[in-house]
């Protein structure tokens, strides 16, 4: 008989340690019913089931037939540059070919399972690219950009919102306002839309205030070292925090709500007898077919708490990725490749934050998700680009005052950690211990007598 090698997990936060073996685990309170979760299946009256197919033969066969023409049919073409951007984008298109057909379904399964399937596989071909720019020089980099848009590869203008923080300019009587018009660019929409969408990821009304917070004081504590973060004080706190982040995180709280509240019934498309039906059941694809709501509980637990604090980080240092990037690699704002690589982090991201709760949430679930790992490394290779790329600028040292305001605020942090988590519950351990022998001493005395 094999031996079974139990796995302790204690919660430092809680009065409730976790005990879990291989065979036997302990009930352990969950913000979730998992269990009710993994045993419901995807309604299928029987017409959908040509839908969901992977059709891993029939991709095959169409790829297959595709090279053939290529190698044997196709007129040859003496155009080295040409063939070697073709030859890339056939590699990438059969790796994407393979990953929708064969890599296993997420969480996600709306509209179809092959969509999340193909975002895994972008996010796996984003960050082979990040690896290949990361061995380049910094000049070479930038120049193998403009090989996909030759407007790339010149050095770019960086854009101060901090220069003037007027709100009314007497000195400009034809256009007095015309400091609050100049800072409604590209970023405003972004920043409103991009907060909409980062509350229907992460779910929670504190954690999305507290990161939108937290980046506009990065962007005062990092103004001396790109431009694009100097802005006015009414730029960043009324303009950004209170009005785009705010009212982006207003309305994604609002469409969490409803479809939290929503009712999830599904019907096979062909047992709604109405056209009208019909239409609406079809646009309720692209919908979500369930919805879990997140408790993220951070102060539930000592793991709970510093994995809370690691997806801020995550969060802050993509945020200030985007900027950094497009600093060291020489992209205009509004450039597709910015807007490509966002629409990318937000679909990566709605996976990884999914996974990432249930990992923390299930305790049936021991395996990190597989978008979370990829996402991840996403985000350190575009760092560490960014490191390498412009050492001098990004290392370049904080203002004394902001760097001992950090350092304070550091150790506050470190400081309630380790009272919160691990002095509060031994002095309140000893106190109760105490106090039982001491109602012991007493019986013990009254049975004497």
């Amino acid at each position: 008989m094999t031996s079974l090698k139990p796995n302790f997990l204690f919660a430092l936060n809680s009065n409730i340690i976790r005990y879990e073996e291989v065979e036997e685990k302990k009930e352990f309170p969950t913000a979730h019913d998992w269990r009710s979760y993994k045993t419901q299946e995807v309604f299928d009256d029987g017409t959908q089931t040509f839908f969901w197919r992977a059709h891993t033969l029939t991709v095959l066969f169409f790829m297959v037939v595709g090279l053939i023409y290529v190698s044997l049919f196709e007129e040859p073409v003496s155009d080295s540059n040409y063939n070697i951007k073709r030859g890339l984008i056939a590699v990438v298109l059969v790796f994407i070919l393979f990953g929708i057909t064969q890599i296993p379904d997420g969480p996600f399964i709306r509209p179809h399972p092959a969509l999340w399937r193909l975002v895994l596989c972008l996010t796996i071909i984003y960050e082979l690219s990040l690896i290949y720019i990361l061995f380049q020089t910094p000049n070479d980099a930038r120049q193998l950009l403009s090989h996909i848009d030759p407007s790339l590869g010149k050095q770019l203008t960086e854009k101060n919102y901090g220069s003037n923080c007027r709100i009314y300019d007497h000195e400009n009587p034809s256009d007095p306002f015309h400091n609050i018009k100049d800072k409604f660019d590209v970023f405003v929409p972004t920043h409103f839309f991009g907060w909409w969408l980062k509350t229907l990821m992460i779910r929670d009304w504190w954690l999305c205030t507290v990161i939108s917070i937290m980046f506009e004081l990065l962007e005062y504590t990092l103004e001396h070292q790109l431009p694009n973060f100097s802005e006015c004080w009414w730029d960043h706190w009324i303009l950004d925090a209170l009005l785009c982040n705010g009212l982006g995180i207003y309305f994604g709280m609002v469409s969490l709500k409803y479809l939290y509240m929503k009712p999830y019934n599904w019907r096979g498309l062909w047992n709604i007898p109405t056209y009208r039906g019909k239409l609406k059941r079809i646009v309720a694809q692209f919908g979500p077919h369930s919805w879990i709501q997140f408790d993220w509980r951070p102060f539930s637990s000592f793991d709970r708490w510093i994995s809370t604090m690691f997806i801020i980080m995550m969060m802050l240092v993509a945020e200030l990725n985007t900027f950094y990037l497009k600093y060291v690699l020489w992209l205009d704002a509004p450039h597709v490749l910015n807007l490509m690589r966002l629409i990318l982090l937000v679909f990566s991201g709605a996976v990884a934050l999914r996974e990432t709760f249930q990992y923390l949430d299930d305790p049936t679930c021991t395996k990190f998700g597989r978008q979370s790992w990829v996402l991840i490394a996403v985000i350190i290779t575009e760092l560490l680009i960014i490191l390498k790329f412009d050492y001098n600028v990004i290392t370049k040292p904080l203002p004394q005052h902001i760097f001992y305001l950090w350092i304070g605020a550091f150790m506050i942090l470190v400081a309630w950690t380790i009272w919160r988590f691990l002095l509060k519950n031994t002095i309140q351990i000893f106190y109760n211990s105490k106090k039982k022998k001491i109602k012991e001493k007493k019986s013990l005395n009254k049975k004497s007598q």
